[in-house]
């Protein structure tokens, strides 16, 4: 088990071009708080995603909560955790 109860991260996400907080919770759930933004946007956020995608020449769009770098943050830390500590040099 972790020693920690929640951990965060911000990322940059090329699919909505801007950074994401990755939040992932001691019993191994995760959320990416950009999805509240870019999920569902607002007219705001809309607007500027659609400007976006014009000067990138690409559609923006989030892929959801449970995208490939939520899911990759969330088993990269429990991965290291996982791993045994090296045993000091003791020469």
């Amino acid at each position: 088990m972790v020693d920690w109860q929640v951990t965060a991260a911000t990322i940059y996400c090329d699919d909505v071009d801007g950074e994401v907080t990755i939040i992932v919770h001691r019993d191994g759930s995760a959320q990416c708080v950009g999805f509240a933004r870019y999920g569902e946007p607002d007219r705001d956020t809309a607007r500027l995603m659609k400007q976006k995608s014009r000067r990138l020449k690409r559609q923006l769009e989030c892929t959801g909560p449970e995208c490939r770098r939520v899911t990759q943050y969330r088993d990269r830390l429990f991965a290291e955790k996982a791993e045994p500590a090296s045993p000091a040099d003791s020469s």
